[in-house]
């Protein structure tokens, strides 16, 4: 069985999903047009809370790339596949709160993030173990999870540009390190 069914079969994972993990696979389209520069399929899969949309990247089934894209005309490469793109969703789901310019600042700013999460969702451990568990995934560690988003952002993400397709301009990067924090 795929990851989306058991996401849509099971209330208590979209419901962790969908908050704090801002994945809901209620899905509606995108704020406007949009189309890889490479021409390669975009399939949307779930929403944010602010209007962002997670899409697959390319044919196939849950291990095709993940690319989130913002309401505001920035985009990034998340995860190789559906099963990494839920483990730092279950793992770190305030990843959005974390993105810096450098992956030494943006594992500084990890533990304000977390503390901030659990003030509004003091039974984070237990339902992120029960999500990961429902899902067969292991919870992984923050940091590990973080490091791997800023190599997935900053390496093959960069092979992965989405532009306006009404006006043909590209969604800047949402994470944009210094050319000397590239790997």
């Amino acid at each position: 069985m795929g990851l989306l069914k058991l996401i849509r079969d099971n209330d208590d994972v979209a419901g962790f999903l969908c908050w704090p993990g801002e994945f809901d696979i209620a899905y509606y389209d995108h704020v406007e047009e949009v189309r890889l520069a490479s021409g390669e399929a975009l399939e949307g899969i779930a929403k944010d809370g602010a209007g962002g949309t997670y899409f697959f990247c390319g044919e196939g089934g849950e291990e095709r790339p993940i690319l989130y894209a913002d309401s505001e005309g920035g985009a990034t490469l998340l995860a190789a596949g559906l099963p990494e793109l839920l483990r730092l969703l279950i793992g770190a789901p305030h990843w959005q709160s974390c993105l810096d310019e450098s992956l030494e600042r943006t594992l500084a700013q990890d533990e304000e993030a977390l503390e901030e999460l659990l003030e509004y969702h003091p039974d984070f451990d237990a339902d992120q173990a029960a999500t990961a568990a429902a899902l067969g995934l292991p919870v992984l560690d923050r940091t590990e999870l973080l490091t791997r988003l800023y190599e997935v952002a900053t390496g093959p993400g960069r092979e992965y540009v989405l532009l306006n397709a009404e006006e043909g301009t590209a969604y800047r990067f949402l994470w944009a390190p210094r050319e000397n924090d590239l790997p």
